[in-house]
């Protein structure tokens, strides 16, 4: 049966969480939402048990699936995901499932009724309730404020790993977002934003993983480069007529039409 959600799950050598993380969300989906789910193991490239693991829930449970990627990067394997799916929504989240899934309903349902294009998981909207420590704390709110300074963008979390969107949109999308890796997030908001689709966001329970494997201080690196590639763009289409935006193309303009002769008085003899 089609879905109407799927929800993508990135990992890299995960073997200890994948296993309980996936029954729980598949439980909840199950549960408490109104809509058909689809599970997706997104594995790029891991090198532990995660494999056998994945096939095995795939193999247990019904709405899960499992797709392995030989190379490494969670934009790389949320495009594999997203551009293959034929659900009407898009999500994905972290297999940690740091953000509590009471926000789950939030997200998806104002993309189902058509309301928004994109939703988002926001740890630094008024309203979230967030476990973490200071450092990571710090770090998370330089960054958007950058985001905020040099794109002008106006979602509050870039990072927060609980996102989702129409599938429309969101494949429309795809073929624009270079980023391979972290930065495919906030690539990707940042060209909705230009595109002038609607974001809604959901202030979300988030309670930060201590066995976390994320590079901080390489993702940040990394993100600051992607910042620098697309800032210039950002620069391009402050200077660009309104009627460029967006993600259409603009129009072809329409030729006039030729003008009648004007009416010539009878020359005049000397």
């Amino acid at each position: 049966m089609r879905p109407t959600v799927e929800i993508a799950i990135p990992v890299h050598n995960e073997e200890r969480a994948l296993a309980d993380s996936v029954r729980r969300l598949h439980s909840f989906c199950s549960e408490c939402l109104p809509w058909s789910c689809r599970i997706v193991i997104a594995d790029n490239a891991s090198a532990d048990g995660t494999r056998e693991i994945g096939e095995r829930l795939a193999d247990e449970l019904e709405a899960v699936s499992y797709l392995h990627l030989s190379e490494k990067g969670r934009g790389r394997a949320l495009r594999r995901v997203w551009s293959r799916s034929e659900a009407d929504v898009l999500a994905y989240m972290d297999v940690d499932l740091s953000t509590g899934l009471e926000a789950l309903l939030p997200l998806v349902a104002p993309l189902v009724s058509g309301h928004s294009d994109l939703a988002i998981g926001t740890r630094l909207a008024r309203g979230a309730r967030v476990v973490r420590g200071p450092r990571r704390e710090l770090i998370s709110r330089i960054y958007n404020r950058l985001l905020h300074l040099t794109l002008r963008s106006r979602f509050s979390d870039a990072q927060c790993g609980f996102k989702a969107g129409r599938a429309a949109v969101v494949k429309a999308l795809l073929p624009r977002v270079e980023d391979q890796a972290w930065f495919f997030d906030t690539e990707l908001l940042v060209l909705a934003e230009r595109s002038r689709l609607r974001i809604h966001e959901v202030p979300v329970d988030w309670v930060d993983d201590p066995d976390s494997r994320v590079d901080v201080l390489g993702t940040a690196l990394a993100d600051l480069r992607g910042i620098a590639r697309i800032w210039p763009a950002r620069r391009r289409e402050r200077r660009r007529p309104r009627h460029l935006k967006g993600l259409g193309a603009c129009p072809t303009p329409r030729p006039r039409p030729a003008s009648p002769p004007r009416a010539t008085s009878p020359t005049r003899r000397a």
